[in-house]
């Protein structure tokens, strides 16, 4: 079973970037890591698509996309929705393909470094994604990331451990 997986932002540090990479490695063996930086775009708009058509960028993410089972992304939250990366990268890939996701299992995150934990952006996702063709098979916010969580030790608070653990069970429940 493939597992693609990345954090929808492009910061070079990107804490969304690491928990999607921890997170797929607890799903599966077979993970591929996307950067979002590697797939940079103009920022869309119905007359760049005109003048110059879809970058080859969105294409290449739309066939990583469609090569995986499952799909991880953790999404960074930029003022309570998507960061303008993601955004723009998917606006331009669904005009390649409205439903993107489509048959594609999807496990959603969101984390940060506040109390919160990105759960307005997760709650976007959540909406958003099956009309996209994708079926949510878990999902989880984790707070304060700095606090709770570490490269060496994956999620070190207990209670959100607990609760991390339990949606992988039931993502690989559903796989």
């Amino acid at each position: 079973m493939k597992v693609i997986t990345f954090g929808a932002s492009t910061s070079k540090n990107s804490i969304n970037q690491k928990l999607a990479e921890f997170t797929a490695k607890q799903i599966s063996n077979d993970v591929e890591i996307i950067n979002l930086r590697d797939y940079e775009m103009p920022l869309f708009s119905v007359d760049k698509e005109k003048e110059a058509g879809i970058p080859s960028k969105a294409s290449d993410l739309l066939e990583k996309w469609q090569s995986a089972d499952v799909i991880v992304i953790s999404f960074a939250e930029h003022n309570g929705a998507y960061t303008a990366a993601f955004k723009n990268t998917f606006d331009w890939v669904t005009r390649i393909k409205q439903k993107c996701f489509a048959d594609k299992k999807l496990f959603l995150l969101a984390t940060s470094p506040g109390a919160r934990g990105g759960k307005s952006v997760l709650e976007i996702a959540l909406a958003r994604m099956p009309f996209h063709g994708g079926e949510i098979i878990g999902s989880f916010s984790l707070p304060n990331f700095e606090e709770n969580f570490s490269e060496e030790n994956g999620i070190t608070n207990p209670e959100f451990k607990n609760i991390f653990e339990q949606e992988i069970k039931k993502v690989k429940q559903s796989i």
